[in-house]
């Protein structure tokens, strides 16, 4: 039998149906409860935690911890990403309205390449995030 290979509860293929519903999203463990909570199906905030700490263990879901002080994140991971075993998701958020942005794009990993090249420096991607103002928040003023 597989290492990752799971007995999988009612509520843990809850959570995951429900995480894969929202690509490309980060939820916090608060959000996923509130959104069983909504749907009249609750489910305990250590359950939550205790199921999404197994599936980033198992490369099923990444975490990511964006500011201090601040709840994880987590985000399902497609299969075509956890196939290859490489996920890079850098972040940009607005300091007006903390809206997160996820940066997928070429651009950036030329960045991250040349400053691994040049300066020697490697970023984790898994908590590199850029500060500014979003579009929206930029047209309010």
């Amino acid at each position: 039998m597989n290492n990752k290979s799971q007995y999988k509860t009612k509520q843990r293929a809850e959570l995951t149906a429900y995480l894969m519903s929202v690509p490309g999203k980060h939820v916090t463990a608060g959000d996923v409860c509130d959104h069983f909570a909504k749907q009249g199906r609750p489910i305990g905030l250590t359950t939550v935690y205790r199921q999404l700490d197994k599936m980033v263990a198992e490369g099923l879901v990444n975490k990511y911890n964006l500011e201090p002080g601040s709840p994880a994140c987590y985000e399902y991971i497609d299969s075509e990403h956890h196939s290859d075993g490489h996920v890079s998701c850098y972040h940009c958020k607005c300091e007006k309205c903390g809206k997160l942005i996820h940066l997928h794009c070429e651009e950036i990993e030329e960045l991250i390449k040349h400053l691994a090249k040049e300066h020697s420096f490697q970023i984790d991607s898994k908590r590199t995030v850029l500060y500014g103002i979003c579009e929206d928040c930029r047209e309010d003023n």
